[in-house]
């Protein structure tokens, strides 16, 4: 007996819900990220701004005042600009720790088959552009740069790629999100490696030992989060003590957060049921201006199941996303971004530093992730993405080459005086304009209305 029309178009709907319901949350985070791009565009340009203008010395001055916070032997005196960077950027680093394992345990980085095609992405994208780098730079004062056009900014990509609305596949803003982690990956790994100073082994020591007792806690699934944010600030101070870039206690705390859930979700969904059936009786007392007992105690009970059917991983990420874009990473560059013009000449913005750096982010970008991803294809590894073709990998190549943040963030740790930092700054500017306008030229030509998301 064929099913009713009205039978068909009912699980057509339950299929779109169930669609829905499962995009929903990374449609979320698209957003999220997108808009974030924007505002960091926006606080660069007034970082641009206020540095070249007449005020442009105070500015400079403001973020040298130092901060001093503790006593003797527990004290820490920094700049501004140094909280910022080596503190607040900790959380940011943070973040991306509990993306990586959340991506990891359960998401595009979970399998093999999944983590092949965005793990050679992020590879030829790193590789190429540091070895291109290294291969066209010629002064040995600035050879130590080589992993500044390494990263890809997640954010301005992704509000490169808003620009374009529902022309954009979501597969295609999948497999950009899952190459920008691997990349974050291999970037955090750089500075750890490459980019920290002087070792001091007591203090790191002591680190890593606090490391392994969170460790140990989400051995025992210990989910109390203030346990491990009060070790982890600990681990910071001696990460930061030792010699080893303190962003790095970030990402190794993140991966302590314990990713499994405490109830399954249709336990969830009984509890939840049986808890508002209660709360809500068919009597007319649901209607008073109070609550009685019993509607209190089901109050209870549904927040407590709403914590159990969250991971520690997730929660932290959903409570912190919104926070590190919206608020460290445009106060990161209003604070980095601030590169004074009328201090450089012309040969600073195409110089010898600046356009190693432009060329490499531009072209380093494009090749490694078009050619590493047609390898990984071709060798039977991985598949190009639903609704993606090769000429959307070459604009998504382009878009990789928007460095941006991180880009910043280890050029800080690369050169340490204004004579080099600044034409690498004017360098990593310029590099991830271009590779953006590029990119978005590319995929808006590429990317028709038969690619609009249903």
């Amino acid at each position: 007996m064929r099913p009713s029309k009205d039978m068909t178009t009912k699980n057509n709907n339950d299929s779109k819900n169930v669609i829905t319901t499962i995009l929903n949350p990374f449609q979320r985070f698209l957003q999220i990220e997108a808009s974030g791009g924007m505002l960091l565009l926006f606080f660069t340009v007034v970082a641009l701004i206020v540095a070249n203008s007449p005020w442009g010395h105070n500015y400079q001055e403001f973020w040298e005042h130092h901060l001093t916070i503790g006593i003797d032997e527990f004290k820490i005196s920094k700049s501004l600009l140094h909280w910022i960077n080596d503190g607040l950027m900790v959380i940011f680093f943070f973040v991306v720790g509990l993306e990586i394992k959340r991506e990891l345990v359960a998401g595009e980085l979970s399998s093999f088959k999944q983590a092949s095609l965005p793990v050679a992405a992020a590879f030829g994208g790193m590789v190429v552009p540091a070895l291109i780098f290294i291969l066209v730079n010629t002064n040995s004062a600035t050879e130590v740069g080589w992993g500044i056009p390494m990263a890809t900014d997640i954010a301005f990509s992704l509000g490169v790629l808003s620009l374009l609305g529902k022309r954009v596949p979501l597969s295609l803003k999948v497999f950009l999100v899952a190459f920008a982690i691997v990349d974050d990956i291999g970037a955090v790994m750089v500075i750890a490696l490459f980019y920290s100073g002087d070792i001091h082994w007591n203090y790191l020591l002591i680190g890593l030992g606090l490391f392994l007792v969170l460790v140990l806690f989400n051995r025992l699934d210990l989910r109390y989060i203030p346990a491990y944010m009060i070790i982890g600030w600990i681990i910071w101070f001696l990460f930061l003590k030792s010699g080893i870039h303190p962003t790095i206690a970030g990402v190794l705390i993140a991966f302590t957060i314990p990713m499994n859930r405490k109830i399954d979700v249709s336990t969830f969904r009984k509890r939840m049921d049986d808890n508002l059936t209660v709360f809500c009786p068919t009597d007319d007392s649901s209607n008073k201006i109070t609550l009685t007992k019993k509607q209190l105690a089901c109050i209870d009970n549904m927040e407590d199941e709403l914590v159990h059917v969250q991971s520690p991983v997730q929660s932290l990420e959903h409570t912190l996303h919104q926070f590190v874009t919206f608020v460290v990473m445009p106060l990161f560059a209003l604070t980095n971004a601030g590169v004074v013009f009328k201090a450089s000449g012309i040969s600073d913005f195409f110089g010898e530093l600046s356009g190693t750096i432009e060329l490499s982010l531009i072209m380093g970008k494009v090749i490694g992730i078009f050619v590493f991803t047609w390898l990984s294809v071709k060798i039977g590894m991985g598949a190009l993405p639903d609704k993606v073709k090769w000429i959307h990998i070459l604009g998504l190549g382009f878009l990789g080459g928007m460095g941006f943040t991180m880009s910043l963030f280890i050029s800080n740790l690369a050169f340490s005086g204004a004579i080099l930092l600044n034409p690498a700054k004017i360098g990593i500017l310029i590099g991830s304009l271009i590779a953006g306008i590029f990119g978005f030229i590319v995929l808006s030509a590429t990317l028709k209305k038969e690619y609009v998301n249903e």
